[in-house]
């Protein structure tokens, strides 16, 4: 079937990344499979990650379908765009219903995107990851495809102001080998190696950035262990108990 919205779509992200004159540095496309199914997994630090996780995809002519929260299929502008793309809605509350529309996607062939951290880091450091990506490649035979994006915070984050001036800003993406998925193999640890390869992936796009802050008032994009002003996941969870 013609991808009848994926492709505009496409088009007019590319657009206005000339508009905004972002300057993309992509690495690791080749590790994404030609064809078959395969998950992709990356870090989540922006609203717009998924446009970038799919960009590094469309050099291996794949069009990923990324799992996204129920509340967007339901906008009225994002609503029939989400399901023209066939992404896949979740309800937090009914999961299994959108597990299983991704597993039988993943046995069509399909590419999957998965943000297993499952909400923005407000740290931009790699939260916990939850083992839904391992688990549905472990039950499809496919492998798991690690990547980061960095530099996305700058343009729409959690509790920031969207920047979408032309602003030139740098975004960094770095895609990895595959994670094999064995079925004799517990989800945990396939999880626990997924995040590792994930974090040296994000700490090889944040030594590639081509940038640092401007002065102290632009230092809100950086995690506080390289010398941001973010916080820290500490004080995000005691914020939390609070």
């Amino acid at each position: 079937m013609a991808e009848l919205v994926y492709r505009p779509v496409i088009g007019f992200a590319r657009t206005m990344f000339k508009v905004w004159d972002l300057k993309i540095d992509c690495r690791g496309s080749e590790n994404i499979p030609r064809s078959g199914g395969a998950v992709l997994v990356s870090n989540h630090i922006s609203y717009l990650d998924f446009i970038f996780n799919g960009l590094a995809a469309l050099p291996q002519n794949r069009l990923v379908r990324f799992m996204a929260k129920e509340s967007v299929f339901r906008h009225r502008v994002s609503g029939p765009l989400m399901r023209g793309m066939k992404h896949i809605p979740v309800d937090r509350a009914r999961g299994e219903a959108a597990y299983e529309h991704a597993l039988d996607s993943l046995r069509s062939g399909e590419v999957i995107g998965v943000f297993p951290e499952a909400t923005i880091s407000e740290s931009f450091t790699l939260k916990s990851f939850k083992s839904g990506a391992a688990r549905l490649a472990q039950e499809a035979g496919v492998p798991l495809i690690p990547m980061a994006v960095w530099g996305t915070q700058r343009l729409w984050t959690k509790g920031h102001p969207r920047n979408f001036r032309r602003s030139h800003t740098p975004v960094t993406i770095r895609v990895g080998e595959a994670v094999e998925a064995p079925r004799d193999q517990y989800a945990g640890a396939i999880t626990r190696r997924l995040r590792e390869r994930v974090q040296e992936l994000l700490e090889a796009a944040q030594r590639a950035y081509p940038v640092r802050p401007r002065g102290a008032e632009d230092t809100w994009w950086m995690p506080a262990h390289l010398g941001g002003t973010a916080p820290t996941p500490e004080q995000l969870r005691l914020a939390e108990a609070h």
